[in-house]
């Protein structure tokens, strides 16, 4: 993080900016974990009203460093203050498709984390592993992961695009109760 000499007015700020937001909305759909998640837009209309009556803005300028995509945010106050962060990806695809979904998703998390949002996603709750012991359990011996060619594409997106790598989608899958075939854990970690 990097910031201006003072932050007095800015912390200020973003106290009581903070106090008036609320989380995002998740009203996208993740078709992939089956979930709902707050998409860039509801982000923004979380922060919009109460940074701007509270002289506070952002800037995200979108960032490359060797094979890492992603976005630089700024929190500007009115008095000049500033706080600036980089939020960086790994690309594992170089195309144009590839770095605007990183650049997209880094935006949507960056710009959560400098504002404070609280926000409560189901994919986050899973990765951390925020679900019962026994919930997971009993969802693993039942609930067999077999929609692979179903959620293929939503797949690609996420590894060509460097969000996640093979290995983190089938350690969400379990996450999430799914229990993991050999065969199809296979067929996550060749695609690229």
């Amino acid at each position: 993080m990097e910031k201006s000499e003072s932050i007095k007015s800015i912390a200020a700020a973003l106290n009581k900016a903070q106090a008036e937001m609320s989380g995002a909305k998740k009203g996208a759909n993740n078709p992939f974990f089956k979930s709902s998640y707050a998409d860039l837009n509801s982000v923004v209309d979380a922060v919009r009203i109460p940074f701007c009556e509270n002289g506070l803005s952002y800037s995200q300028f979108p960032i490359m460093e060797e094979n890492r995509v992603g976005v630089e945010t700024i929190l500007m106050h009115e008095s000049g203050e500033w706080i600036s962060s980089k939020l960086l990806l790994p690309c594992v695809k170089q195309d144009p498709q590839a770095a605007g979904s990183a650049i997209t998703y880094a935006r949507r998390y960056a710009l959560q984390a400098i504002a404070g949002i609280p926000a409560e996603d189901d994919d986050g709750n899973a990765a951390t592993g925020n679900q019962s012991s026994k919930s997971k359990q009993s969802n693993q011996q039942v609930n067999w992961y077999n929609a692979f060619e179903n959620d293929k594409q939503y797949m690609l997106v996420d590894i060509q695009s460097g969000a996640k790598t093979g290995q983190q989608i089938i350690d969400e899958l379990k996450s999430s109760g799914f229990a993991v075939s050999k065969e199809i854990a296979g067929k996550i970690l060749s695609l690229k």
